[in-house]
């Protein structure tokens, strides 16, 4: 099943990122749903789904399950202000969906806490300006915070989506002639509603609309009479694909296109639409940006609702169905973490050796520096080698050229080092006079192994202690530097922002690389890592017992 189709002009502008709300802190106003498909539960699975912070405040106790309602309970409507109150005396609240609100009692104390909260908001200095695409419109309705309220720390007041609860899907009225009216009257302090067909219907005065041009039309009269956005949604008509059109004041519309769904687990989209739309709307600064991604991704939760085996009715959308699935997939950053934590006791070695300890401090004995130096000159020929194999077996120009970049490196860049020490010493291990210790033999036969047999990924994960561990070192040596330190160079070149910058790129292509993995290759790296891991520690500790 393919995706939403979107057009493109769904990549507005969007407000200034200071204005945009990280974590906005979203509350559904709804009645309940046991078992998590509708209701107050679904908002805050659709708001957990877009980063949003959610919160709710129950109109209505439902004893429903996938086969349909049997009972409800209504609290008393103090109580239901109570919550209310008690919510926006301590919370910045930024959206609010509201859902099922059962008689006219309820509606109208919410509406009387809309207008207390908007107006509230709008006198400590928030400015509700025009959308982003409405031109000049008529300063009441916003898209995007203004500045004026952001640079004065002022609360602005909650955008507002309407999920109107009156029409049941079998067509029967669930709201009383009052009820229906005192929804109408709410309707001048809501920025969005997204009825279905017969409930636009209804607030229309209309009959159902056959077709979506019709469904259109009565959009276009509600939104001009209300001053409110209208979604108007083509779920409940018969095409192949389908169509939601936002509706503007000014008549403008915006359309979003997305292929029809085959599964009966549909219980609660409208729920989780509108919610999802009231996550996104502060964050994205436009409501038809909103729209757009939260019709992806019903889209998406619609295509795995079979997925989640709920109950013997009309099941639940899957709400996390993305979120699930990049759950389960091999995580870059926590395999280089993983990574990391598995060679602790190879970490605390090579802390406790006396060379490292000497090394930091200054007390090394010159002539084990410069035997580690012989040595290290013979290891990075090898290792050289090892990152040309690696540039060689590169599925990404970058990364062929990284790896290229880093063989040079370590035969210009540190052969420079070992000169600055060893002097005329140098000549020697260039020219084969110094011979290689059985560490420094054994490291690089493992490397030159690991590139005759294994594959891309071994050879980089082989490569990736002597950047990890090197820059570990260095930069937690370096605080011991002082201007008479014997080996200060040595310190400032493994500590330098460089290699750390080279040594993040490693890791990353590393762990990136790992987690596309077979399993088995993944394992394979992991052996790898270990090995070389295991060869720094003994290649540390030669010069000091080389005797």
């Amino acid at each position: 099943m393919s995706h939403a189709h979107l057009p493109p002009q769904y990549a507005p502008e969007l407000a200034p990122a200071a204005n945009r709300p990280q974590a906005p802190r979203a509350l559904s106003i709804a009645g309940t749903d046991p078992t998590g498909g509708a209701g107050l539960q679904a908002d805050l699975k659709s708001f957990s789904a877009h980063g949003a912070y959610g919160m709710g405040v129950i109109t209505a106790l439902v004893s429903q399950n996938t086969h349909g309602v049997r009972d409800v309970h209504v609290p008393p409507t103090e109580f239901l202000r109570s919550q209310l109150d008690a919510v926006s005396d301590d919370v910045t609240v930024d959206a609010v969906k509201i859902g099922m609100l059962f008689d006219a009692p309820i509606i109208g104390e919410v509406t009387d806490w809309l207008g207390a909260v908007r107006g509230a908001g709008a006198g400590e200095g928030a400015v509700r300006g025009a959308d982003a695409g409405d031109g000049a419109g008529d300063g009441t309705r916003v898209d995007a915070r203004a500045s004026a309220a952001a640079v004065a720390g002022a609360a602005a007041a909650p955008l507002v989506v309407l999920d109107p609860v009156m029409v049941a899907t079998s067509g029967d009225r669930l709201l009383r002639a009052e009820a229906e009216e005192a929804l109408r009257g709410m309707l001048r302090h809501v920025d969005l509603v997204t009825p279905n067909i017969p409930e636009l219907a209804v607030l229309a005065g209309a009959e159902p609309a056959a077709t979506m041009a019709d469904a259109i039309g009565h959009a276009r009269a509600v939104a001009a009479e209300h001053q409110v956005k209208v979604l108007a949604k083509g779920g409940h008509l018969d095409d192949g694909v389908v169509a939601d059109v936002l509706v503007h004041p000014d008549g403008r519309t915006d359309e979003f296109h997305a292929p029809r769904v085959d599964t009966a687990n549909t219980h609660g989209t409208g729920c989780s639409l509108s919610a999802a739309i009231a996550a996104l709307w502060p964050r994205l600064g436009d409501a038809a940006a909103a729209v757009g991604e939260a019709k992806r991704w019903l889209t998406r939760a619609l295509e795995r609702a079979d997925e989640l085996n709920v109950g013997t009715g009309n099941g639940p959308v899957h709400h996390f169905a993305d979120a699930w699935d990049r759950a389960a997939e091999p995580n870059p950053a926590a395999i280089a973490d993983a990574w990391w934590d598995s060679i602790k006791d190879l970490r605390d070695a090579i802390d406790d050796l006396d060379f490292v300890k000497g090394l930091g401090d200054g007390t090394l004995d010159d002539r084990a520096f410069h035997y580690y130096l012989a040595q290290d000159a013979l290891y990075l020929n090898g290792y050289s080698r090892a990152m040309a194999a690696a540039s060689t077996l590169a599925p990404t120009q970058e990364e062929q050229m990284f790896w290229a970049r880093s063989a040079n490196g370590a035969i210009a860049a540190e052969m420079e080092l070992h000169r600055s020490f060893l002097g005329a010493d140098a000549g020697s291990v260039a020219d084969g006079a110094i011979e290689a210790a059985a560490p420094t033999r054994a490291y690089v036969d493992h490397l030159v192994a690991t590139t005759a047999r294994g594959s891309y990924g071994e050879v980089i994960a082989a490569i990736l202690p002597c950047f990890w561990l090197y820059r570990d070192i260095g930069q937690r040596l370096i605080a011991r530097n002082h201007a008479g330190h014997p080996y200060g160079p040595w310190l400032e070149t493994y500590a330098d922002e460089g290699f750390d910058a080279d040594t993040n790129t490693a890791i990353d292509i590393c762990s990136r690389h790992a987690a596309q993995a077979t399993p088995e290759e993944r394992a394979a790296m992991d052996r790898a890592f270990r090995l070389s891991s295991w060869h720094e520690v003994d290649f540390f500790d030669a010069p000091l017992r080389k005797d």
